[in-house]
């Protein structure tokens, strides 16, 4: 057994998107072999209305997959497919733009005004880039929880964990994607296959993620020193942890308890040609991929 290093640590930044949306980007539009086959992560977290509500009007995807996960609030979508519905809190989406597809997602918040979410962009391989639109749609209901005697608690939305396999299913990148909440004070560890890259993203309470260099030791500030990477979050902030190689992770939840997403899958590992949400293999492919949009073929008919 071998501990994931950590590699890096850093807050989200924030940003903005569609007609207006305030938004905290973990990663995105920089080195796509980073988290390969991963190239996008936003939190939208937000308890103003008039910092969301405008929303992401039409817009195109080509060449890879989006995953949205709704923890507070709904998100109405709908597609130039015909295809349309709504996300409700702890519901996921896992659309596959394949060859293209035009696309809205109009955020509400809950009776308080709170909207809570995230959206991960997953590279296709040069194989499927070009491959049928499909989406699944899937309710909180259906994605297993297992909790374990010391009370952590896993909502598994893809791959399988301790026995449970999430409802998503045939996805390019092999993905794992959890939802860990560990309670206060417990340290645990977590399995991930060595061939994965992987991510934490914490988004409540604090804790200590080991890394596999020095003595243990639980760290008082946020700072990288000896084995331990302290990720506080005591006001709310959003911090991503980048793994490196090996097979397993382990953290020592605060006095508040911790919860993050817990993401990995396995690298594409080919060229990146990247235009927005348009992701292609060569700049010849992002050329016609725009030119279509332009000319109106950018939508390929149902075979």
């Amino acid at each position: 057994m071998s501990i994931r290093p950590v590699l890096e640590t850093r807050p989200a930044t924030p940003t903005m998107e569609g007609a207006g949306v305030h938004l905290h980007r973990a990663f995105g539009f920089a080195d796509p072999s980073e988290l390969d086959p991963f190239l996008l992560f936003d939190d939208f977290r937000n308890e103003r209305p008039e910092d969301y509500e405008r929303g992401f009007p039409w817009h195109p995807h080509r060449g890879i997959e989006t995953i949205t996960y709704v923890l507070s609030g709904t998100v109405a979508h709908g597609d130039s497919l015909g295809n349309a519905g709504t996300l409700g809190a702890g519901d996921v989406q896992w659309m596959t733009a394949g060859s293209g597809i035009m696309h809205q997602e109009m955020p509400k918040g809950n009776e308080a005004g709170q909207m809570h979410g995230f959206q991960l962009w997953a590279n296709l391989p040069s194989s499927l880039k070009m491959t049928a639109p499909r989406y699944q749609d899937v309710k909180a209901g259906d994605i297993p929880t297992v909790v374990d005697d010391d009370g952590t608690a896993v909502r598994v939305v893809v791959g399988e964990f301790w026995g449970r396999r999430g409802p998503v299913d045939g996805i390019a990148a092999d993905p794992q994607y959890l939802d860990i909440s560990v309670p206060p004070g417990v340290k645990k560890t977590f399995k991930i296959d060595t061939y994965r890259r992987s991510f934490a993203y914490v988004f409540e309470g604090a804790g200590a993620f080991a890394d596999a260099s020095a003595p243990t030791g639980i760290l008082l500030e946020k700072e990288v020193a000896g084995r331990e990477v302290n990720i506080r979050d005591m006001s709310g902030n959003r911090t991503l942890i980048r793994f490196g190689t090996g097979d397993e992770v382990t953290v020592q939840a605060g006095e508040e308890g911790l919860r993050f997403l817990l993401v990995s899958g396995a690298p594409i590992q080919e060229p990146v040609a990247w235009h927005g949400p348009i992701v292609m293999n060569t700049r010849d492919e992002l050329l016609t991929a725009m030119s279509e949009l332009r000319n109106g073929t950018f939508i390929k008919p149902a075979h």
